[in-house]
């Protein structure tokens, strides 16, 4: 049985005067190989993550450190997992070209492949809209829609071409992907699935994820520039944070229940909070070379991130 790794207690500004909050870094092993590319924190308390190079669905139970993996079937490649309401994983599969449900009690697996007008998407990530939809982006050009009531799959070539990555949807029902080749970010129009471009003052910037905070507004991950960006669409407007240190590499963003901003640093091997307000960067490099945190996503209390390149989860709790 793996076994999770504590660390000792870090300390962190906190959000709301001079006093101290403190914050706790754990790491939990995965079986070796599994190559963890995302990962997805469920309401139940268990966490699930894609095992890309092990071509399976994995799941940990943070109390006992046990893990549990679902083959997803010959060829699969998972890269996103995402968890609905009602407990079950969604994976964009890229292997498979498809998208793939699974059970969350039964572990069953359903499996939608995309049509053949989007054959090899590349398939990357998902978002879920107000309405229960699954939205999805491929690299190679396509972004498009799942509704998990009908099974029905709609995709569309992205206006720009090769690039699609990350995805979002916002309250008001935008959906919105970051395109990494494309350098530029794109809003989704919900009813006639319609993208409409938007370029940020960076050129060349390499917009790679992308995450909408309660005030609307979409904090973006730049690759290429090493930025996490902040876009407000209803006033057109941007401001650009370099992250610290030589030559950041800003791969993945999250927005926590606080509207705390998350990133990861390829180049500094960290994971990167950043506090709009104060404006102000904290470091949590990992305790191991290579770690490659691909994406982040969390719960109130919790942040997760999948080191892709030592075959472990990692949280923190503040």
């Amino acid at each position: 049985m793996n076994r999770p790794i504590r660390l000792g207690l870090i300390l962190l500004l906190s959000l709301c005067g001079p006093a101290l909050q403190a914050a706790q870094v754990q790491y939990y092993p995965l079986p070796a190989g599994a190559g963890p590319h995302d990962v997805a924190p469920a309401a139940d308390g268990r966490v699930w993550y894609s095992a890309q190079r092990q071509g399976a669905l994995g799941r940990l139970d943070p109390q006992s450190g046990a893990t549990e993996q679902v083959p997803l079937g010959p060829g699969s490649a998972p890269h996103g997992v995402i968890v609905d309401d009602q407990g079950a994983a969604w994976v964009t599969d890229s292997g498979l070209n498809a998208i793939v449900r699974v059970d969350g009690s039964s572990l069953a697996i359903d499996v939608f492949p995309l049509p053949p007008s989007a054959a090899q998407a590349n398939l990357n990530t998902a978002a879920f809209d107000p309405q229960g939809r699954l939205w999805f982006t491929g690299q190679n050009g396509f972004y498009g829609r799942l509704d998990p009531a009908s099974g029905q799959i709609e995709v569309w070539p992205a206006p720009l071409g090769r690039g699609p990555y990350g995805i979002t949807a916002t309250a008001d029902g935008s959906v919105w992907y970051a395109s990494l080749a494309g350098n530029h970010i794109a809003r989704i129009d919900p009813l006639s699935g319609a993208a409409t471009v938007i370029q940020p003052p960076t050129e060349d910037q390499g917009a790679r994820r992308i995450w909408g905070d309660s005030h609307g507004h979409l904090w973006i991950s730049e690759w290429n520039s090493g930025q996490v960006s902040r876009y407000a669409p209803e006033a057109h407007s941007w401001h650009s944070w370099k992250l610290p240190g030589h030559a950041p590499r800003a791969y993945s963003v999250y927005v926590d229940e606080r509207d705390q901003v998350w990133l990861t640093d390829f180049a500094a091997n960290a994971i990167v909070h950043f506090d709009p307000v104060r404006e102000r960067f904290q470091s949590y490099p990992s305790d191991r070379p290579n770690a490659n945190v691909r994406q982040m996503l969390g719960r109130p209390g919790e942040v997760w991130g999948a080191e892709s390149g030592t075959d472990r989860l990692v949280v923190i709790r503040y």
